[in-house]
């Protein structure tokens, strides 16, 4: 019965490691996101400001 316990202990505490695992990627994932748009957003501006000049 102790092995038993002991084997849903350890399922427990995989399954809860995995899930803050996957909430910090989450918000790094959402990080990522934020700063690819801003990258975007920029490269749009440079881009245009330089058709423009020439």
């Amino acid at each position: 019965m102790k092995s038993l316990l002991y084997i849903i202990a350890v399922i427990l505490v995989i399954g809860w490691a995995i899930s803050v695992i996957a909430y910090s990627i989450g918000g790094l994932i959402h990080i990522l996101i934020l700063l690819a748009i801003i990258s975007l957003v920029i490269g749009l501006l440079r881009g245009s400001s330089s058709t423009t000049t020439v």
